[in-house]
């Protein structure tokens, strides 16, 4: 049920969500816009696809094994000034990147080393938003700013890219990478004036001990072991729909039409998703995220397969709306469940954790997938439907309250 109080309006007037919100807003774009100017810059300066690959694998599997010890550091040092030291170290390195860059000193292997090193502290930021945000707001309000910051996410999936490529074909790569580094330098300026009460408890033994209890929470505890288990298999449906959602337009339509068609197709998956959420926010879904969830997660079942598998581009189009709306409202329940259930003191390393399982689904989706779509892109909508499917389950059966 809808209730009167349940305005964003409301929740903007809350001290501190402002600066919170639009620190994370200019700091994902940042992050967003660095990921595919990477990839332009490697291809333009040196003329390597195969550094384009390795950069993208710099800039996010580092900070992923290395997350699980961000986390524990994240509760150690707090949230804000976590996020503050990400984008601080962010802005710095890539500077540091067009430094070398104009001292014509960039080599592939100081490019790689620069990269690799601005992956290790993205977990403070990725993991630190998401702490502080539920120590801002009361517990029946988490929907609310859960909604908003899937929003967020949802929106620089669609801005962050298309602002990249604008920005790297008018202005060239070290102007662009000036525009990443001022982006996270706001984010930075955003943070730093916030004033939080120190938490009470306080952490003893090595920050080594602290990473594996993080780890040992996420496995043992059913409630995240579950939310683990079950997200990471609904990843592997999208890391299959990138494979062969390409695949499908290109077999329909020539390029570039085929290219500009795939790129409008994954901009109405992201505002379709900031829209899901911000509808499902609205409503107090408090004690019903496993139902949200499992529902969301049907939806995009049914979406891969039949609808996507059986009617053709317009079935593909169809599939994709329903799929991408269904992202919103699985996220607010994933994100208002662990939350929940959480000690709000170990919020960090689980969150920490948590994500870099989540995320180890979407290659291994896109692994499965490169193998099966070109035997059948039948196939693959099928893989993606049962992997969501079994998400589905998988989510029904975590404890209830």
């Amino acid at each position: 049920m809808k209730s009167e109080s349940a305005s964003y309006r409301s929740l903007f007037a809350i001290n501190n969500i402002p600066l919170v919100l639009g620190a994370a807003c200019m700091s994902r774009l940042a992050s967003r816009m660095f990921t595919l100017v990477i990839i332009l810059y490697a291809l333009s300066r040196f003329g390597s696809p195969e550094l384009a690959g390795w950069l993208t694998f710099a800039a996010i599997a580092p900070g992923l094994l290395i997350s699980p010890v961000s986390g524990a550091f994240l509760d150690r040092i707090g949230a804000h000034r976590s996020v503050v030291v990400d984008m601080i170290v962010s802005a710095l390195l890539i500077m540091g990147l067009v430094l070398v860059e104009k001292l014509q000193l960039a080599s592939q292997a100081t490019v790689l080393l620069l990269v690799g090193v601005y992956s290790l502290t993205s977990p403070l930021s990725a993991a630190g938003i998401r702490t502080l945000l539920p120590r801002l707001v009361q517990t029946t309000d988490l929907d609310r700013i859960n909604a908003v910051d899937t929003a967020i996410y949802a929106a620089v999936d669609v801005l962050g890219p298309a602002l990249a490529g604008v920005l790297f074909s008018f202005f060239g790569g070290m102007a662009t990478f000036s525009v990443i580094a001022v982006a996270y330098g706001i984010a930075a300026f955003c943070m730093y004036p916030i004033q939080l009460p120190q938490q009470s408890t306080h952490h003893t033994g090595s920050i080594w001990r602290q990473t594996w209890d993080g780890i040992t929470l996420v496995v043992r505890q059913p409630t995240l072991r579950g939310l683990a288990v079950s997200y990471s298999l609904y990843q592997m449906t999208w890391g299959a729909l990138v494979i062969v959602v390409p695949v499908i337009v290109g077999l329909h339509f020539s390029s570039p039409a085929s290219e500009r068609i795939t790129g409008m197709l994954w901009a109405i998956v992201g505002i379709s998703g900031g829209a899901g959420a911000l509808v499902v926010g609205r409503f107090r879904t408090m004690g019903r995220e496993r139902a949200v969830m499992a529902i969301g997660m049907a939806a995009t079942a049914v979406a891969s397969w039949p609808i996507a598998t059986y009617f053709g581009p317009a079935g593909v189009v169809i599939g994709l709306v329903v799929a991408g709306i269904a992202v919103g409202p699985i996220d607010v329940g994933l994100l208002t469940l662990r939350q929940r259930r959480t000690d709000p003191s170990k919020l960090g390393r689980v969150l920490s954790v948590s994500m870099s399982l989540n995320l180890s689904g979407f290659p291994i989706g896109s692994a499965i997938a490169g193998l099966l779509v070109s035997v059948s892109p039948g196939a693959t909508f099928l893989f993606a439907a049962v992997t969501t499917a079994l998400a589905a389950l998988l989510v029904s059966l975590i404890p209830a309250d």
